[in-house]
């Protein structure tokens, strides 16, 4: 489960970066700033999405995920488990043991990490450059790489691979100065989903017989 969190975290994280404008004179280099302000024009327009994804930890098995998200609030499936996010709530439900933990939602236990935060960090805690150009599946793919400048940071480099086409994420990676490397590669992206705001918090009377644990 605290994997599952953890990813939830990280998750909402490239979420509130994708839906809030990248600030172009942020430090780096000319070249990843314009691939960085050409993706975040992309993404800035959208409200809310839907994404299935493939998440990798090091040294541990890749899993699949689906996750919906509207501004800061979410809903990850992925692993047996979900997370359901209103922005208020964190309740995540364990469907082999039909359980759920609700616990207050505090953005601030993410230190950098911190989704609401986000928007302020990538604009002065990274410094931006451009690593390379490859192919992949038939396209061209170009590398960003956002290097942390705060020495406080539990995030050493975020890396982002944008198709050179559309401009959309192909799959980024976070690196931890702890050693720990998270990467999510998207398999589909659906924008602007029509989805109302209950749809992120936990309703008990939708699944029968429920273990309530509340840790608030």
């Amino acid at each position: 489960m605290r994997n599952l969190k953890r990813s939830a975290c990280l998750l909402a994280v490239m979420a509130m970066f994708l839906l809030n404008p990248f600030v172009s004179n942020a430090q780096g280099d000319k070249k990843s700033a314009a691939i960085l302000d050409a993706m975040s024009s992309k993404y800035q327009k959208i409200k809310s999405f839907k994404a299935l994804f493939t998440y990798i930890s090091k040294g541990e098995k890749p899993l699949k995920g689906e996750a919906t998200v509207k501004g800061t609030k979410f809903r990850l499936k992925m692993a047996g488990q979900e997370i359901f996010n209103d922005g208020k709530l964190m309740a995540t439900y364990i469907k082999e043991t039909n359980e759920v933990n609700l616990q207050d939602f505090d953005p601030a236990a993410g230190g950098d990490l911190d989704p609401t935060k986000i928007y302020t960090a990538y604009k002065k805690g990274f410094k931006s450059a451009f690593v390379k150009e490859k192919q992949e599946a038939g396209k061209a793919l170009e590398v960003v790489e956002l290097t942390s400048t705060n020495k406080n940071s539990q995030v050493n480099k975020v890396q982002i691979e944008v198709n050179k086409a559309d401009k959309s994420i192909s799959s980024w990676k976070i690196f931890q100065k702890n050693g720990q490397e998270v990467t999510y590669k998207v398999d589909q992206f659906v924008p602007d989903v029509n989805v109302a705001d209950n749809f992120f918090a936990f309703n008990a009377k939708q699944y029968p017989g429920v273990e309530v644990v509340d840790l608030r």
